[in-house]
C-alpha cells in the first residue's frame, strides 16, 4: 500500500511538474508587485540645458518654488552668520573670587613684616579696585567667534535679559590684569608685588560662553529659513514645448514633481496602479518565460533552474524596493551587477544579459531620472558580463570589479557633463555610491556557492576546483591507474583545444574529461594502458566477461562520482563517451574463435546514452583518438593523418554524434586540431599539405 502511495506521488509530480512553473511566475509576480511602492509615477523627465520636447506644461496646482541645494545652504550660512555667541554672566564666579582674595589677603599679610595698621587701607582699595572689574566683567574669549578680528560683539545674559555688547567693552584676564596693576598705588614696592600676585590668582572669567544655548538659537534660525521662493499657481504655464530648460524652470520642474510625489503618497495606493504593475512584471516575466522556451529548453524543463532565476530577480527587485523605502541617499548603492554575474557564471552569457536587462527595465518604473539609471545599470551589466566570458581564474572577480567601476566612471563623467557642460561643476561625491556598489557586487561570489548547492548547478568556479589534480579522486587515479591518468590529461589536453576552437566551455570538457575513466580504480590492471608486462589478465578470461568487465567502467565511474557528489554535468561525461558503441576487440574476437555460439551483442555494447552535447561529443572523440594512437608503432604524419580519420568517420558512421550540435565544419576544425596536437605529442615534423 505505501509502495501505491508512494507511486501515486511521483506521478501527481509528473502530472503537474509541467504546471509548476507557471505557478511560480504567478507567485513571483504577486511577491513583486505586494512590495513595490504603489504610488503613481511622476510621467516626465527631464534634464538642465536640455529642450522640453513634451507638450506645454500647465500647472494642475498650486505649488512652492523649492530653493536650490546651494540657496539653501548660502541662506544658512548667512544667516548663521548674524547670530552673535551667547555668554552668560555668572555673579557667583566673582562673589566667590572676591571672597578668596579677601581671604588670601589676610593670610599672605600674616606671613609678612610689614605694618598691620596698613592692612585694612590696602586691603580695601585692591577689594574695591578687583570688585570694578568684576562689575565691568571679565570675558573668557572662544575662538572660534574671532574668526580674525580682534574684537567681535556677542549677546551677554545676565538676569535672563539679553544685552548685545563688544569684547572691548569688557576685560579680558590679561588686560584685567593690566588695569589692576595700573590702578594700585602704593609707596612699598613689596606692598604693590604682594597684591598684583594675588589679584592675578583671583582674576577668572565671569563672562562664560554658553554653547548649548547658542547651538539652540542657531538650530531654530537654521529651521525657520524658508526653502522656498514665490509660488507656482494653478494653471499657469510651466515650461513650454521646445524651451530650454534653463535653471529657473528645471527648478520649477522639480518642485513640481517633489509636490506631486507628496500628494501622491497622502492619497495612498490606488488599485489601478497596482494593477498596472502586475501587467507590467507580468509582461517581463512572460517574456522571459518564452525566451527560455524558444532558446533555453532545458531549463524551461528544470524548475530547479527556472526557480534559481526568478528568485535571483525577485531578491534585486525587493532590494531596490527596501531602498527606496529606506530612502537611502542614492539607490546606486545597490550593486545590480550581482545578477547578470551570478547568471553569467551558473547559466550562459546570452541569459544573463537577457535578465539583466529585465530586471533593469522593471526597476526603472520606480526610480528617479528612469533612462539614466537604465543607461548607468545596462552599460555596467554589459561590461560584468563580458569581463567574465572566460572566466578560469578567481582573480577575474577583481578584474571584473574593475571593469564595472571603470564604466561607471565613464558613464558618470559623460552624463555628468552633458548636463553641467564643466568639469569644474561635477560633484565628484556622487560617485561614492558606485563604489560601494562595486565593491557590494563581490557578494555575487559566496552567493554562487550558495546556489550551486541549493540547486545542484555547476559553475566554471566549481569546474575549476575540479580540475585541480591535487584532488582527492584525481590522486588516487594517477596513485592506483598512472596510464589511465595519463591518457585522461592527453585527452584533457585534446578535447580543451578543440572546443577552445569551436566555441563551447573549454572548462567542462576539460573537468569531464579528467573523470571520465575514473572507474578504472577498481581494476587497473584489465586496462590496457595500465599494464607493464606482455600478460593480460583477460587472456584467462572468457570475452564476454572481459568485455563487461571494460563496460564496468562506466557504472563504475558513475557510481564513485555520486558518492563523491560530483555534479551531474561531469557525470554526463562518463555516461556517453564510450555512448553505445561495442567492445569490438572482444565481439570480434568472440565471433572469430566461437563462430558456432549465438552472440548476444548487447553483452559487448556500452549502454549510452550517445553524446547530446558539444563539449560531450568533441570528448568521445578525443578519447577515441588519444587511446588509438598509442597503439600506433610508427606514428609520423600519415598513420596519425590516417588514425584520426578513420576514428572520425567510424563516430559518424556509427551514429554516435547525431544527437549532439557538432556540425561538419566543427568536426574538420576537430580533425586538423587533432592531428596537429598529436604530431607535436609524438614529436613528428608537421607537413601541413598532407594534415589538410
Amino acid at each position: 500500500m505505501a509502495k501505491i502511495k508512494k507511486n501515486s506521488h511521483k506521478i501527481l509530480y509528473r502530472k503537474y511538474s509541467s504546471n509548476l512553473k507557471y505557478v511560480m511566475m504567478i507567485f513571483t509576480v504577486f511577491i513583486i508587485t505586494l512590495f513595490l511602492p504603489k504610488q503613481p509615477r511622476f510621467r516626465y523627465e527631464f534634464e538642465k540645458n536640455t529642450v522640453w520636447k513634451n507638450k506645454d506644461l500647465i500647472s494642475p496646482f498650486s505649488f512652492a518654488i523649492l530653493k536650490t541645494n546651494p540657496q539653501v545652504s548660502n541662506d544658512k550660512k548667512n544667516a548663521l552668520k548674524n547670530i552673535l555667541p551667547v555668554y552668560q554672566f555668572d555673579k557667583a564666579i566673582s562673589d566667590n573670587a572676591l571672597e578668596e582674595f579677601s581671604n588670601d589677603f589676610d593670610i599672605k599679610w600674616k606671613s609678612t613684616q610689614l605694618d598691620e595698621k596698613d592692612r585694612i587701607q590696602f586691603k580695601t582699595e585692591a577689594y574695591n579696585l578687583l570688585k570694578s572689574i568684576y562689575q565691568k566683567g571679565v570675558i573668557g574669549l572662544n575662538v572660534k567667534h574671532q574668526a580674525g578680528a580682534k574684537n567681535y560683539d556677542f549677546s551677554l545674559m545676565e538676569n535672563n535679559v539679553s544685552k548685545t555688547r563688544n569684547t572691548q567693552d569688557v576685560f579680558t584676564a590679561e588686560s584685567a590684569l593690566l588695569f589692576f596693576k595700573a590702578n594700585f598705588k602704593a609707596t612699598n614696592q613689596v606692598m604693590v608685588d604682594l597684591v598684583a600676585n594675588l589679584a592675578m590668582d583671583h582674576i577668572a572669567p565671569n563672562i562664560v560662553f554658553d554653547e548649548r544655548l547658542t547651538q539652540v538659537i542657531q538650530d531654530n534660525t537654521i529651521s525657520n529659513i524658508s526653502t522656498t521662493k514665490g509660488m507656482v499657481q494653478k494653471g499657469e504655464l510651466i515650461v513650454s514645448k521646445n524651451d530650454v530648460i534653463d535653471e529657473e524652470i528645471y527648478q520649477k520642474l522639480e518642485s513640481y514633481k517633489t509636490t506631486y510625489d507628496a500628494q501622491t503618497k497622502t492619497i495612498g495606493s490606488s488599485v489601478l496602479v497596482y494593477f498596472g504593475q502586475v501587467v507590467l512584471v507580468s509582461f517581463i516575466l512572460a517574456i522571459l518565460m518564452s525566451f527560455l522556451f524558444l532558446f533555453r529548453k532545458d531549463i524551461f524543463a528544470d524548475n530547479r533552474q527556472l526557480s534559481l532565476i526568478l528568485i535571483v530577480t525577485t531578491g534585486m527587485l525587493l532590494a531596490l524596493t527596501w531602498a527606496i523605502k529606506m530612502e537611502i541617499p542614492s539607490l546606486y548603492y545597490i550593486p545590480f551587477c550581482v545578477v547578470p554575474i551570478i547568471i553569467r557564471i551558473l547559466f550562459d552569457t546570452r541569459l544573463a544579459l537577457y535578465l539583466h536587462m529585465l530586471v533593469i527595465l522593471i526597476a526603472g518604473f520606480f526610480v528617479a531620472n528612469s533612462f539614466e539609471f537604465v543607461f548607468y545599470q545596462v552599460t555596467a551589466g554589459m561590461v560584468a558580463i563580458f569581463s567574465i566570458k572566460n572566466f578560469v581564474k578567481r582573480e577575474r572577480f577583481l578584474v571584473s570589479a574593475m571593469f564595472i567601476l571603470f564604466s561607471y566612471f565613464v558613464a558618470f563623467v559623460g552624463i555628468a557633463l552633458l548636463r553641467e557642460g564643466s568639469f569644474r561643476e561635477i560633484e565628484w561625491i556622487n560617485f561614492i555610491p558606485f563604489v560601494f556598489s562595486v565593491l557590494l557586487s563581490l557578494l555575487a561570489y559566496p552567493l554562487i556557492y550558495l546556489f550551486e548547492r541549493i540547486f545542484g548547478i555547476t559553475s566554471d568556479v566549481a569546474l575549476i576546483e575540479l580540475t585541480n589534480t591535487n584532488n582527492k579522486l584525481l590522486r588516487e587515479l594517477a596513485f592506483k591507474a598512472p596510464g589511465t591518468f595519463q591518457h585522461s590529461l592527453q585527452v584533457a589536453n585534446l578535447a580543451e583545444a578543440a572546443i577552445f576552437k569551436i566555441g563551447g566551455n573549454s572548462v567542462l570538457v576539460r573537468a569531464g574529461a579528467l573523470y571520465h575513466d575514473i572507474g578504472k580504480v577498481d581494476n587497473p590492471q584489465y586496462f590496457i594502458e595500465n599494464q607493464n608486462t606482455a600478460i593480460s589478465p583477460h587472456d584467462k578470461l572468457p570475452y564476454e566477461q572481459s568485455a563487461q568487465i571494460i563496460i564496468q567502467h562506466v557504472h563504475k565511474g558513475i557510481e564513485i562520482l555520486r558518492k563523491n557528489q560530483i555534479p551531474e554535468a561531469i557525470i554526463d561525461f562518463i555516461r556517453t563517451h564510450h555512448g553505445n558503441t561495442r567492445v569490438d576487440y572482444f565481439y570480434q574476437s568472440f565471433l572469430k574463435n566461437t563462430p558456432e555460439k549465438f552472440v548476444d551483442e548487447n553483452i559487448f555494447r556500452y549502454p549510452g546514452p550517445i553524446p547530446f552535447s558539444k563539449e560531450q561529443g568533441v570528448l568521445m572523440l578525443a578519447d577515441s583518438v588519444e587511446a588509438a594512437s598509442r597503439s600506433l608503432k610508427n606514428p609520423d604524419a600519415q598513420n596519425i593523418n590516417d588514425i584520426v580519420e578513420r576514428i572520425i568517420n567510424y563516430k559518424l558512421e556509427q551514429n554516435q554524434l547525431d544527437n549532439c550540435d557538432l556540425t561538419l565544419k566543427d568536426i574538420e576544425t576537430i580533425k586538423l586540431i587533432f592531428k596537429t596536437m598529436l604530431m607535436s605529442i609524438y614529436h613528428v615534423r608537421i607537413d601541413y599539405q598532407q594534415v589538410l
